[in-house]
């Protein structure tokens, strides 16, 4: 270390706004310049020891400190500081320290860790005070961490308890003050994961393999306290599929092993035929639910089989095999029905055209939150309660006094509202009615084939839940604030927008003669307008008209209500 070099006091505020563009300590150092016509001038002060706290003149003043640091290879020092009451660092022109406190000077107020370059470094301090006397501390603490932090290192991670690894980290911490905003951050998610663990997982009960497993017999006729002495049962798989491979233990483990082995294809079968169904709406096996000897047989036991042993192939990669279905030329064929192919292949097992099936209740609310723009499409966290008839779950609800959220259907506020359909709560035989109406399962038992109906009350449920006349709303502003400025390109872009495709004109037509009868009905009944406009939580813009605006809503319900918008086509 060479000596100190110090010069100052100079005032804090005059000698920023004076010389702080002269003398740009964070670039540079101009030892041989002087300030204030020569008052103030850069002096030696060999005489001050480091570890030591050293006096500074000046009140409401700062004072800088230079020195030169040589080393014949790029080290890492680790500093001990004080000030009174701000200090400033840079090394090499690079400001490594900024700390702005209200205090007295004393030794080991800060600590830092710094890496020099092979040969010359220069550092240099800025001490600020505000009253009253100053001073300054500085002390090199070596290379490397004291004593009692390397003894600890020499530990291996796993012979660290746990108290020796928080005074590592402590130690690290301390003397990088650079990385103070990550320190916050982690002990804030340390603090947010504590209070999760203490209130959001709920915990659920595991399953043990027994270190030595109890017999297990034959039951007579069932009966639980009767069981035949002279059969003893062992684990194992059903005889029809053979004997476990070698090497896999005669367990739930060896089970689990065993369903994905290359040697049993069944569960990739099973697997592949409902990616089929959710795409093509019946399965190749088409109870899909059943692949025994009371299951239908494959329509195409082929492409079956092949199906399933790609899925091993791609590492039981689900999307990988949803890809390789949806840009197959079958999936991607017209579902336009010819009469001919229609009386020989009505429910196309046979796969001469496109899919074409009724989409579920969620597909069909979240499309109509993703056109209208409300979809809020964050992933994961906890159930949501949407919009849902008065009442929901009343029947089954028995705390009457405590009104327990947890017994009652308590509607959520705000963004919860418009999360995706797949983040609804389901109570036990009490599903959204409006999914209901989709033919959604109560989920009482495994459903895994879903009965597709076509009834009045879904039509009458996309016109007057106010989830889907909401959607309207807030499409109907997409239309008047994206579409343009005609009435053609307005109802061109939204139609575009829930169709993916153009209207042809006598589509277009009907838009128009729709559009101008509930203009007029709203030019006559203004209050009905507004009352339209305030279904649903989120307010409106109120900067367009809203005679203009209810006409559209209305317009943007029959698009969505189309039976083009709501099949899978």
């Amino acid at each position: 270390f060479g000596p100190w070099q110090v010069i100052g006091p100079f005032k804090a505020k005059n000698f920023d706004q004076a010389h702080s563009k002269k003398f740009a300590p964070e670039k540079a150092v101009h030892l041989n310049r002087t300030y204030n016509k020569g008052k103030l001038k850069w002096v030696a002060r060999p005489e001050w020891k480091d570890g030591k706290v050293h006096q500074l003149k000046g009140e409401n003043s700062a004072t800088y400190l230079f020195r030169t640091v040589r080393v014949k290879a790029p080290t890492p020092l680790n500093l001990s500081l004080g000030s009174d009451d701000s200090i400033r660092v840079w090394l090499n022109t690079e400001e490594v320290l900024n700390k702005k406190v209200r205090r007295g000077v004393k030794p080991d107020q800060e600590k830092l860790a710094v890496n020099l370059k092979a040969g010359e470094n220069t550092l240099l301090l800025k001490i600020t005070n505000g009253t009253g006397g100053y001073g300054f501390y500085f002390k090199p603490l070596g290379v490397g961490p004291p004593k009692n932090i390397a003894d600890i290192l020499r530990r291996t991670a796993e012979k660290r308890s746990a108290e020796q690894a928080r005074k590592i980290e402590e130690y690290y911490g301390s003397v990088t003050p650079q990385l103070a905003d990550v320190r916050k951050e982690r002990a804030r998610q340390r603090e947010e994961r504590k209070k999760l663990e203490a209130t959001a997982f709920t915990k659920v009960m595991v399953m043990q393999e027994m270190k030595e497993p109890r017999d297990t017999y034959l039951l007579v006729r069932g009966q639980y306290d009767q069981p035949d002495e002279s059969e003893k049962l062992a684990p194992s798989i059903p005889a029809v599929f053979g004997k476990l491979p070698e090497g896999l233990p005669n367990n739930r483990l060896g089970l689990a092993k065993w369903l994905v082995h290359s040697d049993n294809p069944l569960t990739a079968r099973v697997i592949a035929n409902r990616y089929w169904q959710k795409y093509f709406g019946a399965g190749l096996v088409k109870t899909v639910e059943d692949f025994g000897t009371r299951g239908e047989m494959p329509s195409h036991p082929d492409l079956l089989d092949w199906l399933a042993t790609e899925f091993m192939r791609l590492r039981w990669d689900m999307k990988a095999m949803q890809r390789l279905i949806v840009t197959s030329a079958t999936y991607r064929q017209s579902s336009r029905v010819r009469p001919e192919l229609l009386a020989r292949d009505p429910e196309n097992r046979l796969l001469a055209r496109g899919p074409r099936f009724r989409l579920t209740g969620g597909i069909i609310r979240d499309s109509a939150l993703a056109v209208s723009g409300l979809l809020v499409r964050t992933l994961g966290g906890p159930p949501v309660r949407p919009y849902q008839p008065p009442g929901l779950w009343s029947d089954l609800s028995f705390n009457e006094k405590k009104k327990n959220p947890l017994d009652y259907y308590v509607q959520d506020k705000g963004d919860k509202l418009y999360r995706r359909s797949l983040y609804t709560i389901w109570k036990r035989s009490v599903p959204p009615p409006s999914m209901s109406l989709f033919d959604a399962a109560g989920r009482e038992i495994c459903n895994v084939r879903r009965q597709v109906t076509n009834t009045p009350l879904q039509a009458l449920n996309l016109m007057n839940d106010p989830v889907y006349v909401e959607a309207s709303r807030f499409m109907a502003e997409r239309m008047m604030r994206e579409g343009g400025d005609s009435v053609d390109e307005r109802l061109r872009f939204g139609w575009r927008l829930v169709l993916a495709r153009q209207p042809g004109d006598a589509e277009l037509a009907v838009l128009l003669r729709n559009l101008d009868l509930h203009l007029n009905t709203y030019r006559e009944q203004p209050a009905a307008a507004k009352l339209l406009l305030s279904v649903g939580e989120k307010p409106r813009d109120e900067k367009l008209n809203a005679v203009e605006h209810a006409a559209y809503t209305l317009v943007a319900s029959l698009i969505l209500n189309l039976d083009e918008a709501v099949t899978k086509e």
